[in-house]
């Protein structure tokens, strides 16, 4: 029996406990259920569903934002790709930081004076609605698809540890049960439900990371340099353990791959929706600022301690443990929770379970984001404005944005399941090319670029869109890799696994727009609309 089998036997066979591990878990779910049906009290109108009826202060957004952001992807797809490629997994952690630079700078206060509920709130301040609304919304609901496989995955992969589960069917039914939680947090709680559930969250993972972090150091007596020393001897790899090209230095390919990568992550982030619409439940500008402010510091402690997370599970836990645990090591966190407890005794059962059950929150309210996200953009983008004209009432756009919830829940079920394997990292990359292909191009030429017409939006989001779907279906991440999709075929032409260096300069809105437009008119001469507001 290998060293992983043992160490999955102990934790999860020890009858006595499997019932503390369930009921923490029981615990967190009834409540933020709990939470989610007290706000869904609270919810009178479509304002209070879609935007929590602007009311949070910037530190409750910050800290909202914070929950939103910091995913599977952050706690256990990181981790683990740090535990298993050492340096090069850490890149993750710095992308995703530095991404909220170009929130802060470009996007937060502009956005938050020129929308009201949805990215093509907008676009459609200035254009045509009914098609840019359409886009916008088809936009929206992909992205989120893709982020929502990321957080399926981690849920399949981490509640299949804590109870034991090795068939891929059970692990199917797990994704589907957190699906199923989703639906019910959004479609009860709206947006006020989401943004507490987020913020319990936030806290949660903060003092997790913390606890962990601590134990961590204080296993070698505070002195970093030996946890790294320690996590380089222990991978097997040496020095190459904490140098840049482990996982994207050997070929050509891989650090063409590093590079788009690198530009996904860091624009990626200003065009995600389930974090675009958290500037919407500010008062005003001033306030979705400092709730930034609030999110890069938070977010900024949470990425540093990733450190500890990581190097700690390649310094006290073997390569071949965390790879025959999930091959992708996003149950690294989780193990390295029960090996500082100690892998027999109670403490290490209780330090596993709470470290889970943080990971499960960050998952479910995650999750909860993103179904708002695209299911708010569905109900208000395409059902009220373009289906129905703008004739829709509030109580008709909410009851769109539950049956779309239902509907999107569903999809990301079926896709989750089929992504349980991969690295929920990499997954999540994937969801900020898209992203940044496709949104950001499009909010920066609408806020800023007084020229920018409808055609211009239209060919820059699905020239985008259409790039890097593309080139996702047909790359290693789908097929023709061990840890692909289907492993088992292969029609990957294109060699990288992340398409944002191509995708997005294919967003081809300034053409769109030159074609469109004349070259001066007084209207090309208006103000950009974010700057008076709506």
């Amino acid at each position: 029996m290998s060293p992983a089998q043992q160490t999955l036997l102990a934790a999860n066979e020890a009858s006595e406990h499997r019932p503390l591990i369930i009921t923490l878990f029981a615990l967190f779910v009834l409540a933020t259920l709990g939470i989610t049906i007290w706000a869904g009290r609270q919810t009178k109108d479509a304002a209070d569903f879609y935007a929590g009826g602007r009311q949070f202060s910037a530190f409750q957004n910050g800290l909202a934002v914070s929950g939103d952001y910091m995913s599977a992807a952050s706690f256990l797809g990181i981790a683990g790709a740090i535990a298993i490629f050492g340096y090069d997994g850490f890149l993750y952690s710095i992308g995703f930081l530095v991404a909220w630079l170009v929130a802060l700078l470009l996007v937060a206060e502009p956005l938050r004076n020129s929308g009201r509920y949805t990215m093509g709130d907008v676009l459609a301040y200035r254009m045509r609605q009914r098609p840019v609304r359409t886009a916008a919304g088809t936009s929206t609901i992909v992205v989120s698809i893709f982020y929502l496989l990321a957080q399926m995955a981690g849920a399949g992969v981490l509640v299949s540890l804590l109870l034991g589960i090795t068939s891929d069917a059970g692990k199917i039914l797990i994704v589907a049960l957190v699906g199923i939680l989703m639906i019910v947090y959004v479609s009860i709680g709206g947006m006020k439900g989401t943004t507490w559930v987020q913020m319990v969250k936030a806290v949660l993972l903060i003092g997790g990371t913390i606890l962990i972090t601590f134990l961590v150091l204080l296993k070698f007596n505070f002195n970093i340099s030996d946890l790294l020393g320690t996590a380089a001897e222990n991978s097997g790899k040496g020095a190459a353990f904490l140098e840049p090209g482990l996982q994207y230095g050997a070929t050509g390919t891989s650090k063409l791959d590093f590079i788009s990568l690198g530009v996904a992550l860091v624009l990626g982030t200003a065009g995600l929706p389930h974090i675009l619409i958290r500037f919407y439940t500010v008062p005003n500008a001033k306030a979705a600022r400092k709730s930034v402010n609030w999110a890069i510091g938070i977010i900024g402690a949470f990425y540093l301690m990733t450190i500890a997370l990581g190097f700690g599970a390649a310094a006290l836990i073997s390569q071949d443990e965390i790879i025959a645990s999930n091959p992708s090591g996003n149950t690294a966190a989780p193990l390295l929770a029960l090996h500082l407890g100690g892998v027999d005794s109670a403490w290490g059962a209780i330090l596993l379970a709470t470290i889970s059950a943080v990971a499960f929150a960050t998952i479910l309210a995650v999750v909860a984001g993103l179904t708002l996200a695209s299911s708010s953009s569905f109900a208000h983008d395409i059902y009220a404005n373009v289906i129905r004209k703008g004739q829709a009432s509030g109580a008709e756009e909410v009851r769109a944005a539950r049956w779309a919830t239902v509907f999107i829940g569903v999809i990301s079920i079926g896709l989750g399941a089929l992504a349980r394997d991969l690295n929920v990292a990499g997954l999540v990359a994937l969801a900020f090319a898209v992203a940044a292909s496709a949104n950001l191009p499009t909010i920066l030429y609408s806020l800023f670029w007084k020229r920018f017409t409808t055609q211009g939006a239209l060919w820059s989001i699905y020239g985008g869109l259409i790039v890097a779907v593309g080139l996702v279906l047909f790359s290693p991440v789908v097929s023709g890799d061990p840890k692909a999709m289907f492993p088992e075929v292969d029609f990957a032409w294109f060699p990288l696994k992340n398409p944002g260096i191509i995708s997005i300069p294919s967003a081809s809105s300034w053409a769109g727009s030159a074609r469109s437009c004349p070259r001066r008119s007084r209207t090309s001469r208006s103000t950009p609309s974010w700057r008076s507001g709506p």
